[in-house]
């Protein structure tokens, strides 16, 4: 049996060689480089429906045509 996620769970990643903090908490989950407060966010609502995948489409479609 999983155990539920009931507070912020903290880890830190590399990402091509440059470490980043993932936070995983019921809300969703943030992606931030290390030392900064900024980060990208997502929740889970985002990720299940798949607004996350249509949010990730654009941002590349706009950026390919600047």
């Amino acid at each position: 049996m999983a155990t539920k996620l009931l507070k912020a769970l903290k880890r830190e990643i590399e990402v091509e060689g440059k470490p980043y903090m993932i936070t995983l908490s019921p809300e969703g989950l943030k992606l931030t480089e290390k030392g900064k407060r900024l980060g990208k966010e997502l929740t889970w609502k985002d990720l299940v429906s798949g607004d996350a995948a249509l949010s990730s489409a654009l941002h590349a479609s706009l950026a390919s045509n600047s």
